[in-house]
């Protein structure tokens, strides 16, 4: 059976550049729907967090404003949430998890990677193992795409040096609220990094697939990023 590795924030507030915290946590739509594409393909899902920690969803990615106001659709990704309550509560540890044992890793989004992914060392040599071997895939959607900026070859040099990359931008980070006041913004930092950045429409599905690594650019993106990687993997 096809093994997924579906990595999810713990982090519940981000700290931003004046030093202040804003709450946070996992966005509901970029957990749900790589978390429901998985489940359809058969997979076998491994859902982990930094410390074995029970994530939070950031209750903005369920407000009006972000689900076009449609109150069914908030109703079903609660009710989603409510059924897998038991695994989200108690997730594997990050620090535990083998990459031999994945044929992907999928690390879904929100402000949270922001926070205790995008230097964390764990994830950093789960993504450099996997994207090491060309029959497994590397993925990441919206802010989870920050997950791949620890990976690092022997050398220090970065893993995806060079690779066409997708993430939330920073148009959208302007446009989110977020521009002036995170520390860093996801676009530049991989650009600095050396990615090949290449983004769509804001808030429009973006999906780049580059050998064996699959970004999504933002929630639109976290359905079919997630389908992409089922294609790549052919199952």
């Amino acid at each position: 059976m096809t093994a997924v590795l579906l990595v999810v924030s713990a982090a519940k507030r981000w700290r931003l550049r004046d030093g202040s915290f804003h709450p946070t946590g996992f966005w509901a739509g970029e957990f749900i729907n790589p978390h429901q594409v998985f489940t359809q393909a058969g997979y076998d899902i491994t859902i982990a967090t930094p410390g074995g920690v029970a994530p939070t969803v950031d209750e903005v990615s369920l407000s009006p404003k972000f689900n076009n106001n449609d109150d069914s659709l908030i109703k079903a990704q609660r009710d989603y949430l409510a059924q897998v309550a038991d695994r989200l509560d108690s997730p594997a540890r990050l620090e535990d998890a083998n990459p031999d044992d994945y044929d992907t890793v999928y690390v879904s989004g929100g402000h949270g990677p922001m926070e205790d992914l995008a230097d964390n060392p764990t994830i950093g040599m789960i993504f450099a193992a996997v994207y090491a071997n060309k029959n497994k895939i590397a993925a990441a959607v919206c802010h989870g795409v920050g997950a791949l900026l620890p990976a690092r070859n022997a050398d220090g040099s970065w893993k995806f040096t060079g690779r066409r990359i997708t993430g939330f931008t920073d148009e959208e980070e302007n446009d989110f609220g977020f521009g002036d006041k995170a520390a860093w913004l996801l676009e530049s930092r991989l650009r600095g990094a050396g990615a090949d950045f290449a983004g769509g429409p804001a808030f429009g599905p973006c999906v780049h697939v580059d050998g064996n690594l699959v970004t999504g650019q933002n929630p639109a993106s976290a359905k079919p990023a997630a389908e992409a990687v089922v294609k790549a993997l052919g199952q």
